[in-house]
Formats: C-alpha cells, structure tokens, sequence
C-alpha cells in the first residue's frame, strides 16, 4: 500500500508566512546580537554571591552544627567547609578595604603637599612682586 504525505499544511502556512511578512525560527539569528553589541550590559562576577559574607558563615556555622548534632559528620564538614571558605572572602574583602583605604590616605596626603608647595609659590610670588615695587 503506497501512503501520500499530505503536503497542503507546508504550502498554506509557507503562503501564509510570505503574506503577512514575518520571520519564522528558520529566519532569525540563534543567538540575538542586542547583548553583544550593547556596552551598558555588564554581567556580574561569577561565583560571588550577593549575600553578604558574614551572614553566609553565620548561615552555614548554624547549619554546620545542627548537623553534627544530629550525628551527620560528613555534612558538618561540608558546611564548616562552606563558612571556612566565605571566612576567607570577608578577610579578603577587609585586606582589600585597608590596602584602598592606605592608598586613599597616601594620594590625599600627596595631594596636600602639593597644594601646599604651590601655596608656598605663590606666597613668594607675590612677595617678589612686592619687593620689585
């Protein structure tokens, strides 16, 4: 027995699709091109959280010992391992927080030496200028 495929459904939606003049799945880009080319998108770090990290090893601290109280060592271990690791980001974040903060300190007090010795220029401008009178 030979079977026919029915091939009215592919001609009405192909006439349909090139009256009414819009793009099929086919027709559009797979990736759309608005994020590539946009330069205000920014994506955010990957891996960090946007919890705060203190928070997070008080989380995983409490978590840590509800689980060893139930007997559970393995999971313990893994949540005091989570706390562990965020303790490290937070001592990260304040080393980070003192270096910009010397670094702040420095070019301030740079920048007070400068406007002091261009003070100190002009007070012996003027001075000349008073002398040469």
């Amino acid at each position: 027995m030979v079977t026919f495929r029915n091939n009215n459904n592919i001609r009405r939606n192909n006439f349909r699709r090139n009256d009414r003049n819009y793009k099929s799945n086919t027709d559009r880009p797979k990736y759309g091109s608005s994020f590539s080319k946009n330069e205000n998108f920014q994506r955010k770090s990957p891996g960090r959280n946007n919890h705060n990290a203190s928070k997070l090893i008080e989380k995983y601290s409490n978590l840590a010992r509800e689980a060893l109280s139930t007997g559970d060592k393995i999971l313990s271990e893994n949540y005091f391992q989570h706390a562990d690791h965020f303790t490290r980001i937070l001592n990260d974040q304040d080393a980070q927080r003192k270096l910009n903060s010397t670094n702040n300190d420095l070019t301030k007090s740079q920048q007070n030496i400068s406007e002091a010795g261009k003070n100190q220029n002009d007070i012996d401008e003027k001075k000349a200028i008073t002398q040469i009178k």
